[in-house]
């Protein structure tokens, strides 16, 4: 069983626990992201999950499914736009509880997929372990938005450790997509995680060196703070590691970068 996909329903079943005694009314609150509303986070996630599942189960189908999402893009329909007419106006718990339906199932079929078989995206194909903890980045990633509104704290686990991985698995393409020539190396990564338990990556130096807490090196990977808000310790040899910090997205939106 391909332990990132009981990873992203774990993960979706803690968001799920928060929103499910939230009232219709409290969905319709302001996140801190782009001012989206509580159902415009769920909507996001809820169809990109869909994306990624289509594409696992009919490739053909998800490319139908991407032209008429291009369409309706030319035609003036914003992303939020086309989810919401794609959902047909479902919303709060009605939502709520169609999305976990799918996720739980969706979870399934990916835990016994091929985690090396490659998949289509809106980018290059990716592999299905990729594809997969990439949907566990965005609910985790767009969870802390409805944390914040909520006023909750999210007390993180261990499953980060996928978001993580990305980040650095993701680190040459970061430079590469942005013009920049790639560092030989990738810095020494030494990250605390929520258990306590100490993450390491790369060729141990002192002067290339990037070492923290794992949930902000998480957080500034998936772009939720800046790089100047980050505690993170950096030594002089990794000043260059902003495109780390700064592309949004880097597998989960355009760019098949994997894990294997």
């Amino acid at each position: 069983m391909l332990q990132q996909a009981v990873d992203f329903r774990e993960e979706s079943e803690v968001l799920f626990a928060l929103l499910n005694t939230v009232s219709d009314q409290e969905w319709k609150q302001k996140t801190q992201f782009k001012g989206w509303t509580i159902n415009d986070v769920v909507a996001h996630v809820h169809i990109g999950n869909y994306m990624a599942d289509l594409s696992l189960q009919d490739s053909a189908a998800f490319v139908d499914f991407m032209r008429s999402f291009a369409s309706a893009r030319a035609q003036g329909s914003g992303h939020l736009g086309f989810t919401h007419a794609w959902l047909q106006g479902t919303q709060g718990q009605a939502l709520l509880q169609q999305w976990r339906d799918f996720y739980l199932e969706m979870a399934e079929r990916f835990a016994l997929a091929d985690p090396k078989m490659r998949v289509k995206w809106v980018g290059p194909d990716m592999s299905v372990r990729s594809s997969i903890t990439a949907r566990l980045m965005e609910t985790w990633a767009h969870g802390q938005a409805v944390y914040d509104v909520l006023g909750q704290v999210r007390s993180d686990t261990d499953r980060i450790k996928n978001i993580a991985v990305l980040g650095i698995n993701t680190f040459g393409w970061s430079f590469a997509n942005r013009g920049l020539a790639v560092p030989v190396e990738i810095p020494f990564v030494r990250l605390m995680a929520p258990s306590g338990a100490m993450w390491e990556w790369g060729q141990s130096e002192v002067d290339n060196l990037i070492e923290g807490n794992a949930v902000e090196f998480c957080q500034g990977a998936g772009h939720q703070l800046t790089l100047p808000r980050l505690e993170l310790h950096r030594t002089h040899g990794v000043q260059g590691c902003q495109p780390l910090f700064q592309t949004r997205r880097r597998i989960i939106g355009r760019h098949g970068q994997d894990l294997d």
